[in-house]
C-alpha cells in the first residue's frame, strides 16, 4: 500500500470517530501541517471528509452515502437491522451484531438508544475474543479444531476482575454456554459493561455471527438481562430463519 493511500485511509479512521483540526490529523500522522492539510484538501474534494464552520474536518456526506451504500451488500446486516433495531427499541439497552470472518469475530452492526452512554465497541472493529459475549456465543459452537486456531493468538489479557485469564478456564465457559444456549460478558473487558449474548445460524446450520444486548451495570446487571433472553432468542431465531435455518 502506498504511503498517500495508507494516509488518507488513517485520517478517514481518525475523523470517523470525532472532527479534527489540521494540526491533530498532522500529530497523528506525525506530518507537518502543510502535508496534513494537502491530504485533507484532496479528500474534502471528493467528498469523503468535510471542513465544518469550526474549521475542523469531520466525515464527508459522500462517504456516509457511500456506507450505506454498501451496507446493501451484506445480506446479513440488511436482514438483520430490522430486528435489531426493534430489540432496540424494546430493551432500551444497545444492541450489537458480531459475524465471524475468518480468523477473527467483527462487530457489523451496532444500535444505541437515545440518549444512552456511548460504549468502546465500534463496527468494523474485531472483539475481545476471550472477553465479550458475542465471541463466547459463536466459539461455542465452531468445531473444537476451529477454536483452537482462533485462540491461538489469544493473550488472554486480565482487563478486569472478572476477566477469563486461562484458556482451560475458557474452554469450560464455552461448555456452559453451549449447554445453556447463551453466554454472557460479566463485565471482563469493562467492568461497568455487561451483556448477554446468543448465535446465529446460516442455511447450512453453521453458527455465522450473534447478537447481544449490551447496558451499563449500574443501569442493567446481568439479572436484569437474563429476563430479556426470550426476546433476544426471538430475534437470533429470526435472522436465522431469514438466512434459511430451519431447525
Amino acid at each position: 500500500m502506498s504511503q498517500t493511500v495508507a494516509r488518507a485511509i488513517e485520517i478517514l479512521e481518525y475523523v470517523c470517530i470525532e472532527p479534527r483540526t489540521q494540526s491533530d490529523v498532522a500529530q497523528m500522522l506525525g506530518v507537518h501541517r502543510s502535508t496534513a492539510l494537502r491530504l485533507l484538501e484532496t479528500l474534502a474534494e471528493r467528498g469523503l471528509v468535510r471542513r465544518r464552520g469550526d474549521g475542523r474536518y469531520g466525515v464527508g456526506y459522500r462517504l456516509a452515502g457511500m456506507a450505506q451504500q454498501a451496507l446493501d451488500q451484506f445480506d446479513l446486516a440488511q436482514v438483520a437491522r430490522p430486528c435489531l433495531t426493534e430489540l432496540c427499541r424494546a430493551t432500551t439497552h444497545t444492541v450489537h451484531l458480531a459475524v465471524l470472518e475468518r480468523d477473527q469475530i467483527v462487530y457489523a452492526d451496532k444500535l444505541e438508544p437515545p440518549r444512552s452512554v456511548r460504549l468502546y465497541s465500534q463496527i468494523g472493529l474485531p472483539v475481545s475474543l476471550h472477553t465479550a459475549g458475542v465471541s463466547k456465543a459463536i466459539l461455542a459452537l465452531l468445531p473444537a479444531d476451529r477454536v483452537e486456531a482462533m485462540l491461538a493468538h489469544c493473550t488472554f489479557e486480565r482487563h478486569t476482575d472478572t476477566t477469563i485469564t486461562d484458556r482451560a478456564a475458557f474452554l469450560a465457559e464455552l461448555d456452559a454456554v453451549r449447554e445453556r444456549g447463551w453466554s454472557v460478558d460479566d463485565g471482563e473487558f469493562e467492568d461497568y459493561v455487561n451483556c448477554i449474548a446468543m448465535p446465529v445460524r446460516d442455511a447450512t446450520g453453521e453458527v455465522m455471527a450473534a447478537v447481544s444486548v449490551t447496558s451499563l451495570k449500574a443501569r442493567a446487571d446481568l439479572t436484569a438481562l437474563e429476563p430479556l433472553l426470550p426476546q433476544l432468542r426471538a430475534v437470533t431465531s429470526t435472522i436465522s430463519h431469514e438466512l434459511g435455518w430451519r431447525p
